[in-house]
């Protein structure tokens, strides 16, 4: 039996349509799903036909971040998410991303390496690396260079939730729109319309900071991600994530922007719980 894929690709003349489709995780950074948007990445830029890539998806979450499942047993996941932001930043082809609902700590990565990002009103997006003993280390490679230094500093502090204006305040996303098409239509025909080579070495100028910014962390980053997993604090952290409880450091509730609080929302919730409780803690 063939499985199926987790990124579906369509040509829409010219336009490289991504779409994550993996419902099971809300369409989290798991080593398939990333391997799998690498390979259809490259390929994208290796077509002469292709002019951009436009990454969606399927369901109401962009992105929940790293899948949990996997990472309490996989050191290499900060390795792997350094690949695919480093192919998305360093493609010659423009990347844009059209978000329609909830991005969550790894996702925000993705997003701080695309070229142009599009929101609508349901999306939502927060670092809540710091609500499960982590960091927001490796991402911070392509989102720091997008964001004021204060409101690095609360959103990666807190873990706090915010929304699509808020974001394109920020500069994490490029534009908050109440219809996504509508605002991606004279974007993505801009795209069509320039000269591949200039479209190339001008992506060159205005990624600049972003890869010098990945060139001089993703080492360090990657090593802190990895030690942190190690931790017994990232173990109570993840485990409680897992359990559906509070960690043990947490005092009141949790707020809003509580990767659980996705979950609930998510209508793939029952196939989460069950794959959940065959994980070991």
């Amino acid at each position: 039996m063939t499985t199926p894929p987790l990124i579906h690709c369509a040509d829409q003349d010219g336009i490289a349509n991504l779409t994550l489709d993996s419902p099971h995780n809300r369409n989290a950074l798991s080593a398939r799903l990333m391997t799998e948007l690498i390979k259809k990445l490259a390929d994208a830029t290796q077509d002469p036909g292709i002019r951009a890539v436009l990454i969606t998806h399927t369901g109401n979450t962009f992105c929940a971040g790293a899948d949990l499942n996997e990472t309490a047993a996989d050191s290499s996941a900060p390795h792997r998410l350094i690949q695919l932001l480093r192919t998305i930043a360093g493609s010659s082809k423009p990347v844009v991303a059209r978000v329609a609902g909830h991005a969550r700590a790894g996702g925000l990565g993705l997003l701080g390496a695309c070229d142009i990002v599009v929101a609508g009103p349901q999306a939502s997006f927060a670092f809540t690396e710091v609500r499960i003993g982590l960091a927001p280390a490796v991402l911070s490679t392509t989102v720091l260079p997008r964001l004021g230094s204060r409101a690095a500093s609360r959103y990666f502090l807190t873990g706090e939730r915010f929304d699509a204006a808020q974001a394109a305040s920020i500069g994490l996303v490029t534009l908050a729109a109440d219809d996504l098409d509508k605002a991606l239509a004279p974007i993505l025909d801009g795209l069509r319309a320039a000269a591949p080579n200039a479209l190339a070495e001008t992506k060159r100028l205005t990624t600049a900071g972003v890869l010098q910014s990945f060139n001089q962390n993703a080492d360090t980053m990657t090593e802190l991600a990895a030690r942190l997993l190690a931790t017994d604090e990232a173990r109570e952290g993840v485990a409680s994530f897992l359990e559906r409880r509070q960690p043990a450091w947490a005092s009141g509730t949790a707020e809003p922007g509580d990767d659980r609080t996705v979950a609930k929302e998510d209508p793939h919730e029952p196939a989460l719980r069950t794959r959940r409780s065959v994980r070991p803690s």
